[in-house]
């Protein structure tokens, strides 16, 4: 084992001449303390944003749908959803669209009713104007009666799934 020479430290005392000086053990701490405040200034940035996330999809929720689904309506929904939604979202509504395998999410299948049951016409609304990645957002692409009818739109397909109601052929 080899020996170092000692020499004088900063502050006095010796130490083996190539040993790291205190100071370098001292900034290793103060850098690690400064990594772990931004991981949690992050994380409290995430948890804010989730929140007011999940807060303004309760407000969606209580939207009511100003544009009932008429035939003009639905033939506007019907246009809008061939320009803007088909592509990812299919022509049945399925999700099985042309580039729905580009995407990393799956698109959504308005198709299955359990599912569309449970979203309220403002919560679709919500999702249409707001986006989620890979979907984006559609507030400055249509306007709000163009969002409320896609809505009306995208019921019809949960509606074919379900089939016509008992009783009728």
């Amino acid at each position: 084992m080899a020996e170092f020479p000692l020499v004088p430290s900063r502050k006095g005392r010796p130490t083996a001449r190539g040993a790291q000086p205190e100071r370098s053990g001292k900034r290793v701490q103060l850098v690690g303390f400064v990594v772990l405040l931004t991981a949690l200034g992050l994380a409290l940035a995430a948890l804010v944003f989730a929140v007011q996330d999940w807060a303004a999809r309760a407000q969606a929720r209580k939207l009511n749908n100003p544009y009932p689904p008429s035939a003009e309506a639905l033939a506007a929904g019907t246009q809008v959803y061939t320009q803007h939604c088909r592509s990812c979202h299919g022509a049945y509504g399925d999700g099985k669209g042309e580039k729905a395998g580009e995407l990393s999410v799956a698109p959504g299948d308005f198709t299955d009713a359990a599912k569309m049951d449970l979203l309220s016409d403002g919560e679709l609304y919500w999702q249409i104007t707001k986006g989620h990645r890979p979907m984006p957002a559609f507030a400055d692409k249509l306007n709000e009666q163009q969002r409320w009818q896609v809505v009306d739109y995208l019921r019809t397909f949960a509606a074919k799934a379900k089939g016509p109601p008992a009783g009728h052929p």
